[in-house]
């Protein structure tokens, strides 16, 4: 399966020699609207998809406000600072809506919105990746695009990015597209496989971490549980050599 996804996004990424900027050569612009392989890993089951997750917090602006559409779903919420005083950015991919119901390139200015005011200083990014699916994933393009458009200002004081629940699909992609990120930025993405390895950076109590992914760390850590062992039988013991010389019965 690992084969084929590779395949698959090679496919999608075949390059195109340009000499002007390394991500020219992502040749995404056949597969404009085509979406992501899916990554069966992180499609929620039925039971998931109906429970809808409340909104708090990241729904404070006003209606009035142009990127109210977005803020309500909670997708980037800024969560106070981790244990080396950064500002932390959280984006939780389980909150964002299916394709028809989200606006991609809205989306991307809203982050960039809520990155301005903290990428003048040092900042940690924190993404959960559970929860992507091939309903709401994001076109490669745009993937692309938005890398284009995160230039030095925005990279320059990130000092971590954390990716929460690593897929084979998300390793995968990170691989391909080694060749346009920077060595510098790539020494700064780390992957969290539990939720308890992030106490090492911040007080887990002071993020609002979605039910769904709360949940999916519960399952991978259940299904990592040795199982009840089955009770040990001794086993007989073995004759002593001298057993089996018995001297004859001399009747």
């Amino acid at each position: 399966m690992a084969s084929d996804l590779l395949v698959d996004l090679q496919d999608d990424l075949a390059g195109e020699d340009t000499p002007n900027s390394a991500l020219d050569q992502l040749k995404l612009s056949p597969m404009e609207d085509k979406q992501w392989p899916p990554d069966d890993t992180t499609t929620p089951s039925k039971s998931e998809t109906d429970i809808a997750e409340p909104l708090g917090q990241g729904s404070h602006l006003e209606w009035s406000n142009p990127f109210y559409d977005i803020a309500r779903h909670q997708i980037v919420e800024v969560a106070g600072d981790d244990n080396f005083g950064r500002k932390v950015i959280v984006f939780s991919a389980c909150r964002m809506p299916p394709h028809h119901e989200l606006d991609h390139h809205k989306l991307l200015q809203y982050l960039k919105h809520t990155l301005d005011q903290y990428v003048e200083s040092d900042y940690t990014l924190i993404y959960f990746h559970h929860g992507l699916t091939s309903e709401n994933k994001p076109s490669l393009s745009w993937l692309r695009d938005a890398y284009r458009e995160f230039d030095r200002k925005y990279k320059k004081n990130i000092k971590a990015l954390y990716i929460v629940h690593p897929t084979m699909f998300i390793r995968t992609l990170l691989i391909l597209f080694k060749p346009i990120i920077s060595f510098k930025f790539g020494r700064k993405i780390n992957y969290i496989n539990y939720l308890s390895e992030l106490e090492d950076i911040l007080k887990c109590e002071q993020l609002v971490i979605p039910t769904r992914v709360r949940d999916y760390d519960e399952k991978i850590k259940a299904s990592l549980k040795p199982s009840a062992q089955l009770p040990v039988v001794p086993l007989p013991r073995p004759r002593s050599p001298t057993s089996s010389l018995e001297s004859p019965c001399l009747c």
